[in-house]
């Protein structure tokens, strides 16, 4: 199994092509689309949103993460065995938070190339490749590696807004098990309590609750909460 996981969006024609280089290599692989809209550019967001919903996958699958603001630079392509699953993808940060909480972890410096590498969609010419020789029970040619170490502040769990879905609702970089349930949250100037499904807030009531992967999540019952509380990507979160 394949699973993607990009910020390439759905209007444009990246994710056909990864498909179709995938379906090249390794045809009788399933692929899975599991994230395609994390936050444009932001390296972060998907560290912290990687880890909560790649958790579920079978051992032995393969992830093709491609959030890569830096293709074409001085950044490493990099293989990572977490757990049991394999992870391609840039060694820009994407894989520093998945790194930190695994059990077991192995890191590779990919080596090999294609005979085609644009200089713009690695993605597509050597990330899906190496995926689909994974998959196929094939290691490509790499070297042991150590994953960079990013600059900045990336704790063991980010109180902010890190994706907004379709519904409105705002997923944090928060696991909501480190937080007790009795317990508020202030978010805009809006103090939030707990509820454990939206049936136990009244319609368009806003409440934090854990959601299905288990962070911390803004819903608002039955409306957008984004909307509804004005916030954004990047907003934090704060015990209150």
């Amino acid at each position: 199994m394949i699973a993607l996981f990009t910020d390439f969006g759905l209007a444009d024609p990246y994710v056909g092509q990864m498909h179709a280089a995938l379906a090249r290599e390794a045809p009788h692989v399933r692929v899975i689309d599991l994230f395609h809209c994390v936050p444009s550019f932001s390296v972060r967001a998907a560290a912290y949103l990687l880890p909560a919903y790649s958790a579920d996958f079978p051992e032995g699958a393969v992830f093709v993460c491609v959030v890569d603001p830096g293709v074409g630079g001085v950044r490493a392509p990099v293989m990572v065995r977490a757990d049991h699953r394999w992870y391609v993808g840039p060694d820009n940060g994407l894989f520093h938070v998945l790194a930190r909480r695994a059990r077991r972890l192995e890191c590779r410096r990919i080596r090999w190339r294609p005979q085609r590498l644009s200089a713009s969609f690695h993605g597509r010419d050597l990330f899906a490749p190496v995926a689909a020789r994974i998959a196929r029970g094939v290691i490509p040619d790499s070297e042991p590696a150590t994953l960079t170490v990013p600059a900045g502040d990336w704790p063991d769990d980010v109180p902010e807004i890190i994706y907004i879905d379709h519904y409105g609702n705002g997923i944090t970089g928060l696991r909501a098990a480190a937080l007790d349930r009795d317990r508020a949250v202030r978010l805009r100037g809006a103090r939030l309590r707990h509820a454990r499904t939206f049936s136990e807030a009244p319609p368009g009531q806003a409440f934090w609750y854990e959601n299905a992967n288990g962070l911390l999540e803004i819903a608002v019952n039955g409306a957008s909460a984004a909307a509804a509380l004005g916030f954004g990507i990047g907003d934090p979160v704060e015990p209150g």
